[in-house]
């Protein structure tokens, strides 16, 4: 098990009632989230580096983006290798 600390968070009182009613390990439930949100951030952080250093996405990039990972109807030759 990863090394743990404890800390105290403060939550609006509607918040909690609400997620004492989605789990009974508040921790682990916030942690999840916790982590979600450091690994949006580092893509975010990833993607803007990018564009600094190679320029704007094109409009085919995005679209090329959009459909890896929502999936697209109408595209036969892109198969995930993922």
């Amino acid at each position: 098990m990863a090394a743990t600390t404890r800390i105290t968070v403060t939550l609006p009182t509607e918040q909690v009632d609400e997620l004492r009613k989605l789990t009974d390990n508040v921790s682990g439930y916030v942690a999840e989230a916790v982590a979600r949100q450091i690994r949006h951030q580092l893509l975010a952080d990833d993607l803007r580096r990018y564009q600094d250093e190679q320029g704007a996405f094109t409009a085919e990039e995005m679209a090329e983006a959009h459909a890896r990972i929502f999936g697209s109807a109408g595209s036969a030759g892109s198969a995930s290798a993922a």
